[in-house]
């Protein structure tokens, strides 16, 4: 700093003396601050203003400052600080005659005036800095949950059946129609960032003419529903005809003995290979216990040429009326057939793969199937149901004619963006589906589009008078889901690296409504305890709320890519009717014409879907705000012990097994009680800290994906087949393969898979352990 002392002894002899008692009794030493040299100091021009890091300017204290140019001792606030520690400090100098009084009062006004402007200058700044850096330290929790109830409360059922009857009323060609009207939707109602996203993939659609089934000993002639053959029929139900198949199965004609293999289990296949051939015969199989997928890729490797498939109508709900009814499947394991692993964008390399199996593959109604197996009508019993079943006396030859056609097709996808505040590059992600290639599927689609319609709606409302969730939103209406969830694949493989990094969870809202009986939650291990709190909030009358067991099992829908090739936690919640059995497992994989399931007479008032919608807005809202993500580590620990209990250990040998899961619950129960217990609570949370506790948690399920799994299960080994089993279904498939092939190495190869995934599971946990403590000793 430029600062002239002057001496007293310099000042004029004649100077009068009632100045200097009067000045003298003031001050010693006066300081001239000359701001033209003060500014051609070389440490000054260090000030400025920095723009990209705001944050330094909102905290005074951040060691990130540069305050070294910046010296003390040269600081007029320092040298008026050591002016006022050290009162002798004045006798070192005498005074120069002052200036006239003019010149001082310009001096002084010069230095207020300097003072001032460069006070206001640094309360903008200040102000400006913390509006770009807001600080997510605070605690919004209690505030929060007053905001889930206010979003909440603005779904009402009657908004969502308007809705609903809306996208039925809209008369449509193909997926681009519907997903237009549900941009334009979403759109409306104030979401922002909305896009149609669009994929041209091969779709295999039906034939001109309906498949058909005959009879060679009688050389009657089916349709797939169970009526015969002529014009007239025909013309009644052409629509309903020609959607009767299964999309990707191969297509020609076959004629071949047909033999009845039950649910098609390694049971089943290695009783009738013990007893007949079964090269190139048709097999008479039943949807459900297990995923078709898995099935017919046993039926190939054994040989059979083709599959008539139907459900059992021991095994359907007692409310329905489908026996009659033949429906669809997909043989398409996931997304775009022509493009395998890689989105199908301009340019992308098409392969030619017109079918995913050798196997002619035709479904028909459980009426077809009683005439075809000669099934008596006095064998129906009151209160009791006959399964069907070939008699071993009976042999059926029969002929197969299946022709659909392969051509590419536009799918749409919609996809809106609601940004988040505090981590907008963290994604929760809330699927829905508007598929409507065709007239099969029910109306699960509208009900769908619906309820994730009528939350931006409510969402919207909140957001219109200022707040926003902390973490990213993102709303997604998916297309060709029917044919493989193709819309969803297709997307998340164009976004893979992206999607990898960001996405923390994914909300399924696929059929919610596929009955009116039974809540039916399911989740990953790690939102296990979220889904099961949400529900029990939900309830008004506390007394009334049946307590739901939220499991970790094999669900329908797009939420597939997301928990299989991203290892993204998901749930999902749906209304369905109580199971007949348990072989009623995977009989969602049929989709049956739209007039058979009338989503308004399972759910007249709409209440249902109102249920499902605000289940499914707490559960994303908690996610998308919770300054910790609402993972439970322990909970995935547990799910792991308790898949290698039971009649499986006794089967297998495994100690190795066994031990790295009991070293991965330690390390979870660490975590749980050392990391993720402090930094829910307000007072101890550190950001820095936040952000590197919700990273561990948001990839924890990435180490349970398997390299290889059997067609139709999941690559995902912390989800199980059903209910009924517990243990890790790739481990069950492969002891089953050994008993077939009386091979051990196809076992062996499954066992050194989940070993590795739990093994690391546990580096990843213990790795997290080691960076905070790592940090926490740095800042010490």
């Amino acid at each position: 700093m430029a600062y002239h002392k002057v001496n007293a002894d310099q000042r004029a002899q004649g100077h009068s003396p009632y100045l200097d008692n009067d000045e003298l009794q003031a001050t010693a030493l006066e300081l001239e601050w000359d701001m033209e040299k003060e500014l051609e100091e070389p440490g000054f021009d260090h000030f400025r203003l920095d723009g990209a890091v705001p944050h330094h300017l909102g905290n005074s204290q951040s060691p990130d400052l540069d305050l070294e140019p910046i010296q003390p001792s040269s600081s007029p606030k320092g040298r008026f600080q050591r002016l006022q520690e050290d009162p002798d400090y004045i006798s070192h100098y005498t005074r120069q005659a002052p200036k006239s009084n003019r010149c001082s009062f310009f001096q002084i006004l010069k230095v207020f005036c300097t003072a001032l402007i460069l006070f206001i200058f640094g309360i903008l700044i200040g102000y400006y800095g913390h509006r770009k850096c807001p600080s997510p330290s605070t605690s919004q929790e209690p505030n929060n949950l007053h905001i889930y109830h206010e979003i909440l409360k603005e779904i009402k059922a009657e908004n969502i059946q308007q809705i609903y009857r809306d996208l039925l009323q809209f008369p449509r060609e193909d997926d681009v129609d519907i997903a237009m009207k549900t941009l334009v939707q979403w759109s409306s109602q104030g979401l922002e960032d909305v896009q149609l996203v669009n994929y041209s993939v091969l779709l295999d659609l039906p034939g001109s003419s309906s498949n058909t089934v005959t009879l060679k000993n009688s050389g009657e002639c089916f349709y797939p529903s169970g009526q015969q053959c002529n014009t007239e029929t025909k013309i009644l139900h052409s629509q309903d005809l020609l959607h009767s198949y299964a999309a990707y199965s191969a297509k020609g004609m076959l004629e071949a003995e047909l033999v009845d293999i039950q649910y098609g289990t390694m049971e089943d296949l290695i009783h009738i290979q013990s007893i007949t051939n079964v090269t190139k015969k048709i097999a008479l199989l039943k949807l459900g216990q297990s995923p078709l997928l898995y099935k017919l890729s046993l039926l190939e490797d054994a040989g059979f040429g083709g599959v008539l498939l139907y459900i059992d109508p021991c095994d359907l709900p007692k409310m329905t009326d489908l026996v009659d009814k033949a429906f669809m499947v997909s043989l398409n394991s996931g997304g775009d057939p022509s493009t395998p692993g890689y989105a199908s964008i301009d340019g992308s390399y098409r392969q030619n793969r017109l079918n995913f199996t050798s196997l002619l593959v035709q479904p028909i109604s459980a009426a077809l199937a009683k005439k075809i197996i000669s099934f008596p009508e006095d064998a129906v019993q009151k209160n009791r149901c006959i399964r069907l079943q070939m008699p071993p006396t009976v042999k059926k030859v029969i002929s197969l004619n299946i022709q659909s056609v392969t051509t590419y097709k536009t799918i749409s996808n919609v996809i809106g963006y609601l940004k988040g505040t505090v981590f907008p590059d963290r994604y929760v992600i809330i699927g829905s589906h508007h598929d409507r290639l065709n007239s099969y599927g029910g109306q699960a689609w509208a009900s769908s589009t619906a309820i994730i319609t009528a939350f931006i709606q409510a969402l919207m409302l909140k957001v219109k008078r200022g707040w926003r969730p902390d973490r990213t939103i993102v709303f997604c209406s998916w297309g060709g889901t029917s044919f493989g969830n193709i819309g969803s694949y297709e997307w998340a493989e164009d976004l893979k690296r992206v999607l990898q990094k960001n996405v923390v969870a994914y909300v399924s809202l696929h059929n919610p409504v596929r009955g009116n009986s039974t809540l039916y939650p399911v989740a990953s291990p790690s939102l296990q305890q979220l889904a099961a709190e949400s529900q029990s909030s939900s309830c008004v009358e506390k007394t009334k709320c049946p307590r739901y067991n939220v499991s970790s099992v094999q669900i329908q829908g797009d939420s597939d890519y997301f928990i299989n090739h991203l290892g993204v936690p998901a749930t999902q919640f749906s209304y369905e009717d109580i199971r007949t059995s348990e072989n009623s497992n995977f009989l969602s994989e049929a989709l049956f014409p739209v007039h058979s399931t009338k989503t308004e007479e399972l759910d007249p008032s709409f209440s249902l879907h109102e249920s499902i919608a605000k289940l499914t807005g707490q559960v994303a809202l908690q996610i998308a705000n919770a300054p910790v993500l609402p993972f439970n580590a322990l909970d995935v620990a547990l799910e792991v012990q308790n898949s290698l209990k039971g009649n499986f250990c006794d089967e297998v040998d495994i100690p190795q097994l066994l031990s790295v899961a009991s070293r991965l619950r330690d390390t979870a129960e660490l975590f749980q009680s050392d990391e993720m217990r402090p930094a829910n609570d307000p007072k101890e949370r550190a950001p820095i800290r936040v952000r590197m506790l919700n990273d561990v948690l948001q990839s924890l399920e990435k180490s349970f994906l398997v390299h290889r799994a059997p067609p139709g299960l999941y690559r995902n080994i912390l989800y199980k087949l059903d209910e009924r089993t517990s243990q890790f279904s790739v481990l069950l498939e492969a002891l089953e393969h050994r008993k077939l092939h009386q091979s051990n190495e196809t076992f062996q190869a499954a066992l050194s898979e989940v070993l590795n995934s739990i093994n690391s599971a546990q580096v990843y946990f213990k790795a997290g352990l080691d960076v905070f403590e790592t940090t926490l000793a740095g800042k010490k």
